[in-house]
């Protein structure tokens, strides 16, 4: 039988605070790609104005890479629990 092997890395994230990204809808998603506006509702934005918090991920990221024009993203460190 296998066995699932674990690294310590859960473990010690944790202890440390964790990064998570701040983000603003600032500009309408109107007259752009209708990819573009999937990405806005698929992050969780509705209105303009509308600020969110998600968790510092790669998948994340690149959401957010390809409407980097129609938002304000933010560094935010948040205290472990």
């Amino acid at each position: 039988m296998a066995e699932k092997k674990t690294t310590g890395a859960t473990k010690t994230q944790s202890k440390h605070a964790t990064k998570r990204l701040r983000v603003t809808y600032v500009k309408s998603a109107i007259g752009y790609n209708v990819k573009q506006k999937q990405t806005i509702e698929a992050l969780g934005l509705r209105r303009l104005q509308q600020v969110i918090t998600h968790p510092d991920t790669p998948a994340v990221r690149g959401m957010l890479n390809k409407v980097s024009h129609l938002v304000q993203v933010e560094e935010v460190e948040e205290a472990a629990r």
